[in-house]
């Protein structure tokens, strides 16, 4: 079990009604293809033509087009990119949520959520943010590791997140891993879900795990707010003491929010 694709099960399932929305908002609203698709041709710019959600300057439409433009600079070059994950997450999204390539949708999970916490980051000022491992491929199997260590402890924020209004009971149990098991779920991850999902909240252990890593922490909560619909009061309260825990900056939080077209909590 990879639990990147895992990840991108996860996230192409759709925790909540609002998920799909908040990755399509990130990626750019309408022109998802025609901008993800200039820029995998190696485009340098982005357009925001009959655009919704977060293309152009502050968002990650921009972002990538930059990113291309400075290719050579920040990762040694456009192939070292990993945004051919990115497209088959826009793919999926667009096309209604059918199952796509797992392995690319995976990549591509990490990816968003990486150039996500990398233009909060950035949109803060100050000190340029360093570009996040899952926005360019690994080079190594230390590299391999480490993005999967990444994306379990995102997986865990996210089943972290779901339980804040305490309403995961065996029946919301159940609902879950019936949307992830239509994205190819084999049984290992089955059954890891299931434990995370069942076990208490762990809020402290995973804080302490993006201790002194502002580009994780930021990652860590914005998964957080795809795994929640954010319309409870308690959930409102979990995000607070999430990025209070976090030592996330009030602006790169609201940053997030406004990236993902979700209202302050």
């Amino acid at each position: 079990m990879k639990l990147s694709d895992l990840l991108g099960s996860v996230m192409q399932s759709g925790m909540t009604s609002s998920t799909r929305e908040r990755m399509t908002n990130s990626l750019g609203g309408g022109s998802l293809l025609e901008n993800l698709g200039g820029m995998l041709g190696g485009s340098s710019s982005s357009s925001t033509r009959g655009g919704g959600g977060a293309l152009g300057a502050g968002g990650i439409g921009g972002l990538l087009g930059n990113l291309f433009g400075e290719a050579e600079k920040i990762a040694g070059g456009k192939r070292n990119l990993a945004v051919g994950g990115l497209g088959a997450l826009a793919g999926s999204l667009l096309g209604g949520g059918r199952r796509s390539a797992g392995g690319a949708v995976g990549g591509g999970a990490l990816a968003l959520l990486g150039a996500i916490a990398f233009q909060a980051l950035k949109n803060r000022g100050g000190q340029a943010p360093t570009v996040p491992l899952g926005l360019v491929e690994p080079q190594s199997k230390e590299e391999e590791d480490e993005l999967e260590a990444r994306a379990e402890l995102i997986l865990r924020t996210m089943m972290n997140a779901a339980k804040a209004d305490n309403r995961v009971d065996d029946e919301e149990i159940q609902r879950i891993l019936g949307k992830v098991q239509e994205f190819g779920m084999d049984d290992e991850a089955r059954q890891f879900l299931l434990k995370e999902l069942r076990k208490p909240m762990e809020t402290e252990a995973l804080v302490q795990s993006a201790r002194g890593q502002e580009d994780l922490a930021a990652e860590l909560y914005s998964a957080s707010l795809l795994a929640i619909e954010v319309d409870t009061p308690a959930e409102k309260r979990y995000l607070n003491q999430l990025a209070s825990g976090l030592d996330l900056d009030p602006m790169v939080v609201r940053q997030i929010h406004q990236i993902m077209g979700v209202p302050a909590a």
